[in-house]
């Protein structure tokens, strides 16, 4: 899971709901204006966190991404974290995820420019591939890859996705830092990525963990939506572990260009390096 580095917001950031399809989103929206950024905005960059991850996954490039003269919103998905949804395993489908980029998307003024990360990825692919080249202007997979995530990882997802939502939050959370090895951090930032963790809707983690098992890969359809006129760019840290770095090679590649590398990063170059993958980012939405 994604670690943020601070969770005091920076000035300029502001909290807000934004409306979804099964109830209201928390989000974080970033105003130009407020960084620094004289004159008009030079569009909207919306941020789509991943599998156990918020909104605060990118709190620290919301500034960095403002002075630079972007609008920049980020939100919890339906179900994680301080966004509701419903104990429904259907309210959960990849295209009930879209639909909410969606809708987001189309109340901006734009142009929007989507960052999916991780399973965020996965979204903002199917929401593009949902609507075509109308609302979003261009598409970044940010640490995403085509398909499943490889087959050695699949054990741990399917124990959440076959306990959940039987097995008491706290307690998996607990697990998962056996599994992985991992001691629970000191001080606020670790009691949120706890409270985090136990606020998310168990029906929304267990399904999102069976979309990682069994994602379908679609590249042919983005390669087609590439040449029919949207940007595709794929962007990962150097120490991306979770799909392969050759997979989002591919993808990069099928869609007519290049992989951005952000160094000494992992699989959150919004943490890891988030200065560096600002300007990544800005770069490759520059165009």
């Amino acid at each position: 899971m994604s670690t943020p580095p601070f969770l005091t917001l920076p000035a300029g950031v502001e909290t807000t709901h934004l409306p979804g399809g099964v109830g209201p989103l928390a989000a974080l929206v970033a105003d130009p204006a407020s960084n620094g950024w004289i004159g008009t905005p030079r569009g909207d960059i919306v941020l789509v966190p991943g599998f156990t991850g918020s909104k605060e996954d990118f709190i620290a490039v919301l500034a960095p991404l403002a002075a630079l003269g972007w609008r920049v919103t980020t939100y919890d998905q339906r179900g994680q974290y301080q966004s509701p949804g419903p104990d429904d395993a259907a309210a959960y489908s990849l295209d009930q995820f879209a639909a909410d980029l969606v809708g987001i998307g189309s109340d901006l003024p734009g142009p929007v420019h989507v960052v999916g990360h991780s399973f965020g990825g996965l979204v903002a692919r199917e929401a593009a591939l949902q609507i075509g080249t109308g609302v979003i202007a261009s598409l970044v997979l940010l640490c995403s890859g085509p398909g499943p995530i490889p087959v050695e990882d699949h054990v741990g997802l399917a124990f959440v996705r076959d306990q959940l939502p039987a097995l008491p939050l706290s307690t998996l959370y607990d697990l998962t830092l056996q599994f992985t090895g991992s001691e629970p951090l000191p001080g606020v930032v670790g009691k949120f990525l706890r409270h985090r963790y136990e606020s998310n809707n168990p029906w929304c983690l267990g399904t999102i963990a069976g979309h990682l098992i069994s994602a379908k890969d679609r590249t042919d359809e983005l390669v087609a939506l590439a040449h029919a006129g949207l940007p595709v760019a794929v962007v990962y840290g150097s120490g991306d572990d979770a799909w392969p770095l050759a997979e989002q090679d591919a993808v990069a590649a099928a869609c007519g260009t290049a992989a951005v590398v952000i160094p000494d990063a992992g699989h959150s170059p919004a943490v890891d390096q988030p200065m560096l993958t600002a300007y990544a980012l800005d770069a490759v939405l520059a165009g």
